[in-house]
Parts: structure tokens; sequence; C-alpha cells
């Protein structure tokens, strides 16, 4: 857990054993997501709990959290839940970036290229 100053980011215990079960059934774009960033440094997490969420990756050292966006994002009802969710994170001071799951398997190269960039500034 990041630690800034004396502030550590909340999380919610009770999502411990749902980040674990993530973990170990990924989706096909968050495994190939995970297969770029295992390799980084700096180091990324995935399915780590933050706050009331559990964040699809996550870098300590850069503040960041990665989503990757199924179908159900993509509804109003989930594009108003996307827009609170990052709202809140950014007030715990993370950079959010989101890809849709099209994205990551069809246009990896790009998306590993902004990654790259971010880890370089």
């Amino acid at each position: 857990m990041k630690v800034k100053g004396d502030y550590f980011l909340p999380y919610n215990p009770e999502l411990v054993k749902k980040a674990k079960e993530m973990r170990q059934n990924p989706t096909p774009a968050e495994f190939k997501m995970w297969y770029f960033l295992r390799f980084l440094s700096p180091r990324f997490l995935r399915q780590r709990p933050i706050d009331s969420f559990i964040v699809d990756f996550y870098c300590p050292e850069l503040n960041l959290a990665i989503e990757i966006d199924g179908d159900p994002h993509f509804t109003e009802e989930g594009k108003v839940r996307d827009a609170e969710r990052t709202q809140i994170l950014n007030s715990h001071g993370l950079k959010v970036i989101r890809f849709s799951n099209s994205e990551v398997l069809n246009n990896f190269e790009i998306i590993k290229k902004q990654i790259s960039e971010l880890i370089k500034a």
C-alpha cells in the first residue's frame, strides 16, 4: 500500500478475497495487459483493493491505476459509476487511465507506448 507522508490509501479488507479470485480468473484483456506490466519497472500490482474498489492494475510509485473496461462500463449506468469511481481515486492522488477490452486486444502496441511514456515522465 502506497504511503504518502502519513497517509495510506484506504481499502476495504472485505475486498481482498474478491481481488484474489479476480487475479486467478483474468479476462483475456487483463491477461494480456498483465503479461506486459509484470515485467516493467516500477512494479505494478493487479486487482488491488483501493478504497471501496478493486482496480485492475496499480503502480504505487507512479500513483497510477489502469482500468480495463468491458461492455458493462459503456452503459449509461456504467459511465456514471466509472466517473464517480475515477473522482474518488483521483481524490486519493491517483491518476486513472482506462482502456477498453477491444483496445487492449486489438491495438496493444499503442497502449504499450502510452504506458511506457507515462513511466518515463
